[in-house]
């Protein structure tokens, strides 16, 4: 039984879940309890504070764990980074009230910075050569400024709402953080196959994001042209219709690229053109 250390809630959870659940991993919903069996695979689910999650990978508490970069980077802990799962973006970025004329770094010299990723945040500074005043605060940390705690902050960023409500604005990108996945360094061999066929679940799934298959029919005169538009995995697969002249391709296209792939094969005098989504992708 492999066990994965989750964010108990949040938008990481709820990312995370629909990640496992797309994999075919079906976890108990409804009342969740500390940790939690699949129904069929080899894995439970420990849920815990998104900041404990790296130190219970490390010390083998949990075997693996889905947690924010900027949680992995803070803690510092002594685990493995297995995969980047590209969700949950967000950056740590340093904020001032918008009315203060900002004019570089040099500003935030024996300021008051309010932050809950003090680590993170010091070494940015030290690599700057600018001396702070880090004021380390668990929670809402973009009041601090307004309530005199202090003079700016150092927190998340995700669409910028919360900073522009409450009357900062974002000045310094420190780093970006995504969603990782962890393991301990330790995995005996029974618990790695288990890894080894989670990972192989994720990628089928993570290979199906924003992708469409697409099934057209085209002028045979017209394949090779189509072809340049639809190349797939290795190539189109085409078959020959009963209309003489006329065959049938299908293949998978970027959905950020869908409809100026389908104005272009419209021009090229494709028909019948049938799009579906995809729910998961081996390569």
């Amino acid at each position: 039984m492999l066990r994965i250390a989750v964010q108990a809630k949040g938008r990481l959870f709820e990312e995370t879940m629909t990640m496992l659940s797309e994999s075919s991993i079906k976890i108990e919903s409804g009342k969740r309890t500390l940790l939690v069996p699949a129904k069929n695979f080899p894995v439970e689910i420990l849920y815990l504070r998104d900041d404990d999650i790296p130190q219970a990978v490390a010390s083998g508490i949990a075997d693996v764990g889905i947690v924010g970069e900027n949680e992995f980077v803070e803690k510092a802990e002594d685990a493995e980074i297995i995969q980047r799962l590209g969700f949950s973006r967000c950056r740590l970025s340093l904020a001032i009230p918008k009315d203060v004329d900002y004019k570089g770094i040099e500003w935030f010299k024996d300021k008051k910075i309010a932050t809950s990723y003090p680590k993170i945040l010091e070494d940015f500074l030290k690599s700057k050569g600018i001396k702070s005043d880090i004021h380390i605060i668990t929670g809402s940390v973009e009041i601090a400024p307004g309530i005199g705690l202090a003079d700016c902050i150092f927190d998340i960023v995700s669409s910028g709402g919360t900073l522009i409500s409450n009357n900062l604005k974002e000045v310094e990108i420190v780093m970006n953080s995504e969603a990782l996945l962890i393991a301990d360094k330790k995995l005996n061999k029974e618990k790695q196959a288990i890894l080894d066929e989670l990972l192989f679940r994720l990628g089928s799934y993570k290979n199906a994001e924003d992708k469409k298959y697409i099934i057209l029919n085209v002028p045979n005169d017209k394949i090779d042209d189509v072809c340049q538009l639809l190349p797939g995995m290795k190539s189109p697969t085409v078959t020959p219709l009963v209309k003489s002249g006329w065959s049938s391709l299908q293949s998978v296209i970027d959905d950020k690229k869908f409809w100026d792939i389908i104005k272009k094969l419209k021009a090229l005098g494709a028909e019948g053109i049938l799009v579906t989504p995809i729910e998961k992708m081996i390569v």
